[in-house]
């Protein structure tokens, strides 16, 4: 074991972030740290990082090991280029180098005793020279730089004019080459494009330390972790394997908690009805059998309700109008900024119902194209065309489509003046607005809590083509995969920007690949890309495929098949149904002979005669056993129709 927490526990206030949180993690381990946005992972990593003192229990970390940490924001030395920044890492080994050609310009010189303490010197700072690798120090840099995203041409550019995400690029690059025995890596991917995710997924996957990972990207963590630390509700929870086993475990026993709650649930109900009707019937041995189920729903132990998953925002996205069957039609497409183009002559067609990811390494122009087709920024050249009925809704990364100085309230009733209050409160609680938090200011919100907003409005648009630029960036796993399934069913037509895989995986139709060399098709989503984009000759068809012909048979013929068994089920249920009507009747009806059986055994010219005693007797003794028959029987149907509902 490298690394272990114990009874974590953090509060700000009264405000509860971590709870006892336990867990540890083993050498050359690579384990995520996931939960809802926050859930307290950031805090977590501060706290495992020594950044952040808990309120309650300890970090240990395994004697000698060294740690590095990815943190969300970073501080630089701005006066250092790119390269610089990261030679500096490996300045213990460079000094050696220094010291390595001075002795060789010294030993020119020297004789005696004197050379020999060099060249014993010179051999001895040799041998830890190469046993630090030192000669591969600068391809290493170099190797890394490229792989997290940067040209060369990049290198020498100072950290001070950087952006953001160039910044975190950098600080990641400089921890990788730090190489220490324990990396933690808060949103790694963020700001990295496709291709230096997958360096870094193998970088990771290869690397010989423990890493310890925060982020969203769930393809990113299925390809890298083997084990997954969950925060919810302020605890933690591990599961083994990658976030897909994770996701199919936690869904799993969340079914069971449920089914089991559910079980039980609808045995108490089973029980009060029996209850109900044996009380109904008024007689002495259904009042005993009552009184004795009540007392065996006293002892029940309730099984504990999993929680609802009302903490994620609903999302559910109609178009009002249908389009055309032709979108968007661009041919000829060119954009640059000075002296760089961007793109040249791009050509694109859109057609109704397709999920399209435009894809591409960082720079090439993805977003450029969607400002483009919404008229924020002119192309050099190019025609845009769309087609009848075509309604856009644009989601924008940077979220120009909100009034900083508007409160979340004023954006939504200024946008659409007609809605009422209680119909604007309504749309922002389902997006997690409630309360007093619909009048924050926009300008006050984080990244998450803005995206949400533009969603709200894109929900309530009447849009019939959206248009997304990085739609999960800021969302947490549950929100994306909320919006997965919001996209994936949306009857109308969707063009978007991303880098998250598994969002393109699980949403796409059709990928577009913008580079250098232009743009490239193919239908399908992001795994059947990955295979088809180094196959020679390979092309995109816009046609459908003799797989989708058959498989459009096969739907035909699943439905007939189907509406059958439908039918089928609707007759069984009726047939139940009526069963309990006469199991209900039988029982009425003799409970209206016993009571008149037993009225007549009041009258004395009964009761003193033995023939008409008897039969009355033997009468009462068989409705008896037959009631007792009829009830077990009524319970059976009960719970079968209940098993039903």
């Amino acid at each position: 074991m490298i690394l272990s927490c114990h009874q974590i526990s953090l509060s700000y206030g009264i405000e509860v972030i971590l709870d006892n949180v336990s867990f540890h993690i083993e050498e050359h381990e690579k384990a995520a740290i996931t939960g809802i946005n926050g859930a307290g992972k950031s805090t977590l990593l501060d706290i495992i990082s020594g950044l952040l003192s808990p309120d309650s229990g300890e970090v240990t970390i395994a004697k000698g090991k060294t740690l590095g940490y990815l943190q969300q924001y970073q501080e630089f030395d701005a006066d250092l280029t790119i390269y610089e920044s990261l030679l500096q890492i490996r300045q213990d080994v460079l000094s050696i180098y220094d010291k390595l050609r001075r002795l060789e310009q010294d030993m020119k010189t020297a004789q005696g005793s004197r050379l020999e303490e060099m060249l014993s010197s010179y051999d001895r700072l040799n041998h830890r020279f190469e046993q630090e690798n030192g000669y591969a120090v600068q391809s290493e840099v170099t190797g890394i730089l490229k792989g997290l995203g940067f040209a060369e041409s990049e290198f020498s550019k100072k950290l001070s004019s950087l952006s953001g995400g160039q910044k975190t690029r950098v600080s990641l690059g400089r921890i990788l080459l730090k190489k220490p025995d324990i990396i933690l890596l808060d949103e790694p991917t963020n700001h990295l494009d496709l291709h230096s995710i997958a360096w870094l997924e193998g970088f990771l996957q290869n690397y010989p330390g423990t890493v310890v990972i925060v982020a969203h990207d769930r393809y990113f963590l299925d390809k890298v972790v083997t084990k997954v630390i969950e925060i919810e509700n302020h605890h933690a929870r591990m599961y083994r394997g990658n976030y897909t086993a994770f996701a199919d475990k936690k869904k799993q026993l969340r079914e069971e908690q449920l089914r089991a709650w559910m079980n039980q649930q609808q045995e108490i109900r089973h029980q009060q009805a029996v209850i109900e009707k044996l009380r109904s019937f008024n007689r002495e041995k259904s009042i005993k059998r009552a009184e004795s189920r009540e007392k065996m729903l006293e002892k029940i132990v309730p099984v504990d309700k999993p929680l609802q998953i009302d903490e994620y925002m609903h999302l559910s996205l109609t178009p009002d109008v249908q389009s055309g069957n032709e979108v968007m039609h661009i041919e000829d497409l060119s954009k640059g900024f000075g002296n760089q183009m961007l793109f040249r002559q791009i050509r694109m067609d859109i057609r109704r119902g397709e999920k399209v990811a435009l894809i591409g390494d960082n720079g090439t122009g993805k977003t450029t194209i969607l400002k483009i087709i919404n008229r924020i920024i002119p192309p050099d050249t190019g025609l845009i065309r769309l087609g009848s009925n075509v309604h856009i809704g644009y989601y924008d990364q940077e979220q120009h489509n909100l009034d900083p100085e508007k409160s979340i309230f004023d954006e939504i009733s200024d946008s659409w003046p007609s809605m009422d209050r209680t119909r604007i409160r309504s749309v922002l609680a389902a997006f997690l607005f409630t309360g007093d938090d619909v009048f924050k200011r926009i300008g006050d919100l984080s990244g998450g809590e803005r995206a949400r907003v533009s969603l709200a409005k894109l929900m309530l648009s009447d849009a019939n083509f959206l248009i997304l630029d990085e739609p999960t960036n800021h969302l947490d796993i549950a929100s994306r995969e909320i919006l997965e399934n919001a996209v994936a069913a949306y009857s109308g037509t969707v063009l978007y920007v991303s880098h998250d895989r598994y969002f393109i995986n699980r949403t796409a139709t059709r990928i577009l690949e913008l580079s250098e060399n232009g743009l490239a098709g193919y239908e399908g989503n992001y795994d059947y890309y990955l295979e088809k984009k180094d196959t020679p000759s390979f092309s995109s068809s816009s046609g459908v495929s003799v797989t989708e012909q058959t498989a459009g048979k096969e739907s035909a013929s699943s439905a007939k098949l189907d509406y059958h068994q439908q039918k089928q089920e609707q007759a069984r249920k009726r047939k139940l149904e009526n069963q309990i009507k006469k199991t209900e009747a039988r029982i009425d009806e003799i409970d209206t002979r016993l009571a008149e059986i037993d009225e007549l055994l009041t009258q004395e010219e009964i009761y003193t005669d033995p023939e008409k005693l008897l039969p009355l007797t033997k009468e009462r003794e068989a409705l008896d056993e037959e009631q007792l028959s009829m009830m077990q029987t009524w319970e059976d149907l009960q719970m079968q129709q209940e098993e039903d509902s």
